[in-house]
């Protein structure tokens, strides 16, 4: 029993690892905002996780059209 849950921490460990560096990835990149794969991790995040990451990437892209997770009520303008 005590091997199974050492393969299931290590498993969530890594995936934590790997879906947060990814998304640490897009947020801090300087290419583009519209990355599907970043998208999608960063509007499944918590509020305060994704409203951050959203903050960075305004900061960066501040002059187009958010991604989704980004946007305001209208879609066009960040939150």
């Amino acid at each position: 029993m005590a091997k199974v849950l050492t393969v299931a921490v290590v498993v969530l460990v890594a995936a934590a690892a790997v879906f947060g560096g990814r998304w640490y990835l897009y947020v801090s990149n300087t290419t583009s905002p519209y990355d599907e794969v970043g998208i999608e991790i960063n509007s499944r995040l918590p509020g305060p996780l994704n409203r951050w990451g959203c903050d960075k990437l305004h900061a960066t892209f501040g002059n187009v059209v958010p991604p989704y997770g980004c946007a305001g009520g209208d879609g066009t303008t960040w939150r």
